[in-house]
């Protein structure tokens, strides 16, 4: 087994993972979205859970569908590689007709560190990965009078980034899920993704992956570094930025909370 063995396992299962979701959209239909929704994260849980206990069976793995029990399970703790996953992430526009902002991701923990990802955006018709990270967009401070947008959630954006945005001069742009976020920081649609008030490891773990291998600034709010595969999973804020920008919107957040 080899590291770039685990890139390209971690993008062939999201890319399948995503195109088996499409599939229940189209053979489950949105008139019953709560059913729609049920039967992707049940559908593309099964296949990461099954697949990944075939493929790399000494591994562990974090998923938001797996039960408490599942979670606590003190074998993760010890274990020296955590598959981190979220096999929907954005259900509410998964199961919107017309909706493309969702995502499944697949990322690999490795003694601390995420050391592989991916994150399929089925609907868009991409998979970001860590085996070809995408090439970050340059951040020209002279156009649009050196203003810039920041992605944030379109059902329930945080009082303190609208504040932050007034304060460094940026546009919110509203997208759904963690991983169309910052897909979108790397893809050059907004330039940063600020959030706090509550996510988990598996919101984050596969596009975070995949922004740090691509250059980007990925950490707390407060700059501190982001850990996974902790006993708790709560991670409840991050912020994911084009690197020219972190300094300014670390030094706003501070202004703020001070």
């Amino acid at each position: 087994m080899t590291i770039r063995d685990d890139h390209a396992l971690a993008a062939d299962l999201a890319t399948e993972a995503g195109e088996r979701l499409l599939e229940t959209r189209r053979r489950t239909g949105f008139a019953d979205a709560a059913a729609l929704r049920a039967e992707g994260d049940r559908s593309a849980h099964v296949f990461l859970m099954e697949s990944l206990a075939r493929l790399r069976p000494s591994d562990c793995v974090l998923s938001e569908e797996a039960t408490r029990e599942e979670r606590l399970d003190p074998r993760r703790q010890s274990a020296s590689r955590v598959w981190i996953v979220d096999p929907l992430d954005g259900t509410r526009e998964f199961s919107e007709e017309g909706r493309a902002d969702w995502a499944v991701h697949v990322a690999l923990w490795d003694r601390g560190a995420l050391t592989a990802g991916a994150v399929a955006l089925p609907a868009q018709g991409r998979t970001l990965t860590t085996a070809e990270p995408p090439t970050l967009p340059a951040f020209d401070p002279a156009a649009n009078n050196g203003r810039f947008r920041i992605a944030v959630s379109r059902t329930r954006p945080p009082e303190f980034v609208q504040k932050l945005a007034y304060l460094v001069g940026a546009d919110l742009v509203p997208i759904g899920s963690a991983g169309a976020k910052i897909s979108a920081v790397l893809t050059g649609e907004v330039e940063a993704y600020v959030h706090a008030g509550g996510q988990y490891e598996w919101d984050s773990a596969a596009p975070v992956a995949v922004a740090q291998a691509a250059g980007a600034h990925a950490s707390r709010i407060d700059g501190s570094p982001l850990t996974y595969n902790q006993v708790d999973p709560s991670l409840p804020d991050i912020l994911v930025s084009l690197p020219d920008l972190a300094s300014a919107l670390l030094a706003g957040i501070r202004d703020l909370h001070r």
